[in-house]
């Protein structure tokens, strides 16, 4: 199961974010999201977990303070194809 994390705080690092899922079950992969043009952080990321695993740490963490921001968690859709140009 791929999840989306959002409303990260920018200085969040992605050993942080590995360690706030592991708690619910093994963490496949973590990638956080930077910007490409200034390699800042964007906010976000995503966390691959099994699917139980995943579902139990999606309730846990969803809406938990991490560094003084809410994080939004929830399953990750694929990106729509046809979402026109990126300017």
């Amino acid at each position: 199961m791929k999840l989306y994390v959002g409303n990260l705080p920018f200085t969040a690092t992605e050993s942080e974010i590995r360690e706030l899922f592991e708690a619910h079950g093994t963490v496949h992969s973590v990638a956080l999201i930077n910007d490409r043009e200034t390699g800042r952080p964007r906010g976000f990321g995503f966390v691959e977990m099994e699917d139980d695993a995943g579902r139990t740490a999606m309730d846990a963490i969803n809406g938990q303070d991490v560094g003084g921001r809410s994080i939004k968690v929830n399953e990750a859709r694929e990106r729509s194809r046809d979402r026109g140009p990126r300017w």
